[in-house]
């Protein structure tokens, strides 16, 4: 909302999953059409808390949906958190929308639907995450069949260099403190585990059309360069820039222009010393996790993200071990089967979410 706010943009509706405090305070000051809120049970707490205003209130995903496809609505941001963000971004494209897209969750789950409907509607996709905004930047005025492969930064999370016997006693408290980005607690702890990285790594392939062997991880502490290009003759373009947010979503919901913007502007200077190193894929298993399921394609991508969003949710309950989440991942990507020669559909994307949450819910309470 800082880039709305900054920028002067109308905005037509906002949606929220729970936070009924923040959607309030965000629908005061930008006085919406409409304001959805995910979760049935809190649509009498939203309802109570905008009687005094003419804003439509409304809840569930389809009217989150629904937001997404109304016919005034030029831009969509689409930044919910999980598997759920899919519904709204299948809405958005089919009602040919201009689709900023930060869950990624979206192209991971459901890339081969996503990607199809967005050819058959002509809809356009803007990543807003910061590393394929900044690839996205690379890849300007540059011939696509020139392309190499793509260096995908990662900060490492605040665990880098850590080994198991270390992760086996991390804390959530010690979780949820990255070192370089504020983010919410799923995707913090996504972070922490590389899982984030990998869900980018598969997230990529969708965006810009390539291959696994196009892409290398390179962990980045400073989370300075946001990611790079390589071409065939060599060059390397990189997209540099301070850790903040607001950078990559305002390019998306300007481009192709670039807007004025109140960041602090970046000094290499101050830096100094950029640094870089391979991932542990030995300690990081998340991330090896995402990469393996990839390469067999298919659903087992959706099966590994949705192990990941029901094993962060326990440990963030504190019923299982940060180290756990990696194991729960790993068992579902192992017992995991499907026809990767077949293209999916929607009904077996849910059916396969369905299955591996439980699969994570049976494996954890084995202890």
């Amino acid at each position: 909302m800082q880039v709305c706010r900054h920028l002067g943009f109308h905005v037509d509706a906002l949606t929220a999953h729970r936070n009924t405090i923040l959607l309030e305070q965000q629908a005061r000051e930008f006085l919406p059409q409409r304001v959805t809120i995910a979760d049935d049970s809190l649509y009498s707490d939203l309802k109570t808390r905008l009687a005094d205003t003419s804003i439509q209130v409304s809840a569930g995903l389809e009217e989150v949906c629904a937001c997404a496809q109304l016919p005034q609505t030029q831009v969509v941001c689409n930044s919910v958190v999980g598997m759920v963000g899919l519904g709204p971004t299948l809405a958005a494209i089919q009602a040919g929308k201009r689709l900023a897209l930060s869950n990624k969750e979206s192209l991971v789950a459901g890339g081969q639907l996503v990607k199809a409907e967005a050819k058959r509607y002509r809809a356009q996709i803007l990543p807003v995450d910061s590393e394929h905004s900044a690839i996205f930047q690379c890849l300007q005025g540059n011939r696509r069949e020139d392309l190499r492969k793509i260096l995908l930064t990662a900060s490492g999370g605040p665990f880098r260099g850590k080994k198991r016997a270390d992760l086996e006693k991390v804390t959530v408290q010690e979780a949820l403190k990255h070192p370089n980005w504020s983010m919410g607690a799923k995707i913090t702890v996504d972070s922490a585990t590389l899982m984030n990285k990998g869900l980018e790594f598969i997230e990529a392939m969708w965006l810009f059309d390539l291959s696994p062997q196009q892409i290398e991880v390179v962990v980045h502490p400073q989370s300075v360069i946001h990611s790079a290009v390589e071409y065939q003759d060599g060059a390397v373009i990189a997209q540099l820039g301070i850790p903040d947010m607001a950078i990559p979503i305002q390019y998306a919901l300007t481009w192709p222009a670039r807007e004025p913007i109140n960041s602090p502007p970046l000094s290499l200077v101050d830096y100094g010393t950029l640094t870089f190193e391979k991932p542990d894929l030995e300690t990081f298993v998340c991330l090896r996790h995402c990469i393996q399921a990839i390469h067999k394609g298919g659903l087992y991508p959706c099966a590994v993200n949705s192990a990941n969003e029901q094993a962060v949710n326990l440990f963030l309950q504190g019923k299982i071990s940060f180290w756990r989440i990696g194991q729960a991942v790993g068992e579902v990507l192992e017992r995991f089967t499907c026809d990767v020669q077949q293209p999916y559909t929607l009904k077996q994307v849910k059916e396969t979410d369905c299955w591996a949450r439980e699969l994570v819910l049976e494996y954890c309470s084995k202890g």
